[in-house]
């Protein structure tokens, strides 16, 4: 299943011709094409017609503790970037295209390629891409000259981005509901825009037909379960994904297609020495069909075997260790875990600001309440546990960041921490509520320790689309997975010349989207949503040989 990026003209034997439709507004600034603009003017800067090839500087600090002293050692890696500047045709391959996520972010990407606009109670409504960090944010690159103003550009015109509109779509799911049909079922969209997008949908087809191990989400989806890669042989199955990876890139012309887990939340695999814990113990297991072999780790495996990137968006943990190795032996790229798109968001700015306020948070409660089949399925005990453990890491580095409100764990045997120290207590709560659909309720209660003993309570009540907040985040991890395909770098620190290579294969720049961000094993996870945006917003300004935020300092106000 995919859709013809070029054939804009396709009829299903039943749409509105593309002459008709009801479009009578502009494009949405984010939405529109723009010529990528930027161009620097530097030594460390160089464009030839293939790449972009920057110098940068990495400036740290290595601290040495001895008896309370802090003996602070500057520091600077030279590195240089290269990124090819022409994205390639790329394909968004979507495990659980008929759901919530997949059918609402196909119909948003046909809505504005077609530039369809609906009518709402409110009056009339156009497609755009807001809710995106690349499309509908900005970034500082400087101040104008004439005026000395900030200048800010849209994320995605930092660096030449694949344009959302440009994505061919395709995807697996349990279910061979037919898009346009699983769009209604979804209940997310309104439905004018329904009436119009279907028969764009229609062109889509079923969704191609996907592995189903009963034991890894809640028995209630079993109804759904009508599209199956026939039997039980898990290398069998394997392989026909990956013969639907090729297919689909072949027969679209595509150079790069990214894999993306949008399908339920799976419960947690069991890590087990000799099954999943080596790139070949996993692949060994994977022929002996072991029970503990997941199907999103199955989908990430085909992904990395076949060379493309793969994306979980769910809380499950489909990169046990022996993905993660493999991932690194074929240096292919894999990013997770789960979407960031509301609560947890929030918490993760809120529990930075009493932090950083020096203000101590005793507890974070946070109640959910939601009625699509995302909520239906984590109403089993064993899925919600895969939420619950996704959601309660958040705040973790906050706490390790600072030592004066907490305190640190004790050091055991080998001068190793014991347990996180002292940590809010922090409960999560999830229930399933079908009345409520897709407009999820959350609640929030931040209770902290203030001055001289003091307390205070910040209570917070928060409505969201769950869908319309989580599908643009899908379009950001598969645009910036691919920009970081074409992104390659070398250390120039010891003056010998070595040939550029990729990136490592986990790409943690993604953290800014994710809930439990994956990261390279034994460096710590990064869940502050501020440093998260920082990093990516330094990363693409280095690969113009740019120096990161340097204007907040506002040096020009502090001198005379």
């Amino acid at each position: 299943m995919a859709l013809n990026n070029n054939s804009t003209n396709a009829s299903s034997g039943y749409n509105t011709p593309d002459s008709e439709l009801e479009s009578v507004l502009p494009i949405h600034p984010s939405a529109a094409r723009r010529p990528h603009a930027i161009v620097v003017q530097s030594e460390n800067t160089a464009y030839s017609d293939e790449y972009i090839t920057a110098k940068y500087e990495n400036r740290s600090a290595e601290v040495t503790v001895t008896d309370g002293q802090f003996l602070v050692n500057p520091t600077v890696q030279s590195f240089e970037f290269q990124t090819k500047r022409v994205p390639g045709k790329t394909g968004l391959m979507m495990i659980g295209v008929g759901g919530n996520n997949g059918t609402t972010l196909c119909a948003t990407i046909l809505a504005n390629r077609h530039n369809i606009v609906w009518h709402t109670k409110q009056g009339i409504q156009q497609p755009n891409y807001i809710g995106s960090l690349l499309r509908a944010s900005t970034v500082r690159i400087g101040t104008e000259a004439s005026t000395g103003k900030d200048v800010h550009v849209p994320v995605s015109d930092v660096l030449p981005m694949v344009h959302p509109n440009d994505l061919v779509l395709g995807g697996w799911d349990i279910s061979g509901v037919p898009l346009e049909k699983a769009m209604e079922r979804a209940q997310v969209l309104d439905y004018d825009l329904q009436r119009q997008v279907a028969p764009h949908m229609a062109l889509l087809g079923k969704p191609l037909p996907s592995i189903y191990y009963p034991d890894f989400i809640a028995a209630n989806q079993e109804t759904r379960a009508d599209n199956l890669i026939p039997g039980q042989d898990k290398q069998t199955h394997l392989e026909h994904i990956r013969a639907d990876i090729r297919k689909f890139k072949k027969d679209n012309g595509l150079d790069r297609a990214v894999v993306f887990w949008t399908a339920n939340t799976e419960r947690y695999s069991d890590i087990i020495p000799g099954v999943n814990d080596t790139a070949e113990n996993l692949l060994s297991s994977i022929k002996s069909s072991h029970p503990e072999v997941s199907p999103s780790t199955l989908f990430a495996v085909a992904a990395i075997l076949e060379g493309e990137p793969f994306i979980n968006g769910a809380p499950q943990n489909t990169f046990v260790p022996g993905v993660i190795a493999l991932a690194e032996l074929h240096k292919s790229f894999i990013g997770g875990d789960d979407l960031k798109s509301g609560q947890t968001k929030l918490k993760s700015v809120l529990a930075e600001f009493l932090v950083n306020a020096g203000i101590k948070p005793l507890s974070i409660s946070s109640y959910n309440h939601l009625g699509n089949n995302d909520g239906r399925n984590l109403s089993a005990e064993k899925q919600f546990r895969s939420k619950e453990i996704s959601k309660s890491s958040v705040v973790d580095d906050m706490v390790d960041a600072n030592r004066v409100l907490y305190k640190a764990p004790e050091v055991g045997e080998k001068g190793v921490p014991v347990g996180k120290g002292e940590h809010p207590d922090h409960i999560v709560v999830i229930k399933y509520v079908p009345a409520v659909g897709d407009s999820k309720r959350a609640i929030d209660e931040y209770y902290s320790e203030i001055f001289c003993g003091g307390r205070n309570t910040i209570s917070i009540f928060n409505e969201c689309e769950d869908s319309l907040l989580a599908t643009p985040l899908i379009l950001d991890l598969t645009i910036l997975t691919e920009l970081l395909t074409r992104v390659k770098y070398r250390k120039t620190s010891s003056g010998e010349t070595k040939e550029f290579a990729p990136l490592y294969p986990v790409l943690s720049l993604l953290s800014y989207m994710l809930k439990a961000p994956l990261v390279k094993p034994g460096t710590d996870v990064v869940n502050s949503l501020n440093r998260q945006r920082n990093a990516l917003e330094s990363f693409l300004k280095a690969c113009l040989g740019l120096e990161s935020n340097n204007g907040d300092l506002l040096m020009e106000t502090r001198v005379w």
